[in-house]
């Protein structure tokens, strides 16, 4: 599609959380479309900002060290075309360990940034980053967008307000937004530093290091998985899509394996790295969902997305990439 590429050439874009996982993404495709592009990132050491996301595109774009949480947005939004929110808490873990910080975070900051572009920019398009957490355990498979939310963590319910303040902004201001429900992305760039952001990042590095990967519980567990190219994507064609405005979105994949078949997978492209079957640790047992994978009927049929890199594909550049920059990555 050419309409959603050339709408970014010499628009100014802002993206929150742009030093991490899928703000930097997007940025190096933003700078490939002719977009001006600033990135706020608070670098947060925990919270997975890397300057060395965006190396390559340094000198082709605006870098603002920030907290969302601080006055700052209300000059960063002045000016801006499109703002891709990013920026959030998003271990699930350390929303039950701290989660006062996480209410701070997924909730008071969208309000900050939504009173900011009220109060100065009222014509700025915002494209927010839920997630499929905020369902909870699904009633029925696969989840679409009318399932109930009942989530299980204390991140869910943040996301949840996080992913409503923009629709009301949306229906009552006039403040063009819409949220894009996402589920396992993988890819470059990802936080690998700590194994408290998913199971995706905890395998692939140990698959590398050739380490046993532990599987809780008997790894029948089945979820679906983007891969960071598809994901900017839809962000991408949300973002200059008038058809998006207020709804939110559901992103998922056909390539819907267990986590002992998505192991497997891994070890066949790694070359190396083992499995064991271990009990769920109680923490994490609390807040597992069981099986999750997404209808992406709705944004299909809305604005025409989905999904196009395999699984397999996916998992062989992600390790490639990682093979090649370990260094910037990996524990210290």
């Amino acid at each position: 599609m050419t309409d959603y590429r050339d709408g970014y050439r010499h628009r100014k874009v802002l993206i929150t959380g742009g030093l991490g996982f899928i703000g930097s993404n997007l940025a190096h495709a933003l700078v490939e479309l002719g977009a001006e592009v600033t990135l706020v990132d608070s670098m947060i050491d925990e919270y997975g900002g890397n300057l060395f996301n965006i190396e390559s595109i340094k000198d082709k774009v605006r870098v603002n060290i920030a907290d969302v949480r601080g006055p700052g947005m209300r000059y960063l939004v002045r000016g801006q075309d499109i703002l891709f929110n990013l920026a959030g808490q998003v271990s699930h873990i350390d929303s039950m360990n701290d989660p006062y910080t996480d209410l701070d975070i997924n909730c008071r900051s969208q309000l900050s940034i939504l009173e900011a572009c009220r109060h100065y920019n009222k014509d700025i398009k915002i494209v927010f980053a839920g997630t499929r957490q905020q369902y909870g355990r699904p009633l029925y498979l696969p989840v679409d967008e009318k399932h109930l939310m009942v989530p299980v963590d204390v991140n869910g319910i943040n996301k949840i307000a996080g992913e409503q303040y923009h629709i009301i902004y949306n229906n009552v201001y006039g403040i063009r937004a819409c949220s894009l429900r996402l589920t396992n992305t993988y890819g470059p760039r990802q936080l690998m530093k700590h194994d408290r952001q998913g199971f995706v990042t905890v395998f692939v590095r140990r698959a590398i290091d050739g380490e046993k990967i532990h599987i809780f519980g008997d790894g029948s567990q089945k979820r679906d998985y983007n891969y960071i190219d598809d994901v900017v994507r839809a962000f991408l064609m949300c973002g200059a899509s008038s058809l998006a405005d207020g709804e939110v979105f559901n992103l998922g994949s056909c390539d819907v394996v267990s986590h002992l078949a998505f192991v497997e997978l891994l070890i066949d492209i790694a070359g190396n790295g083992a499995y064991q079957l271990v009990p769920f640790p109680e923490d994490k047992k609390r807040i597992d969902i069981g099986d999750y994978y997404g209808d992406i009927d709705k944004i299909r049929r809305t604005i025409g997305w989905e999904p196009t890199v395999p699984l397999r594909d996916g998992l062989e550049k992600m390790v490639s990439y990682y093979r090649k920059y370990k260094e910037h990555y990996w524990p210290r």
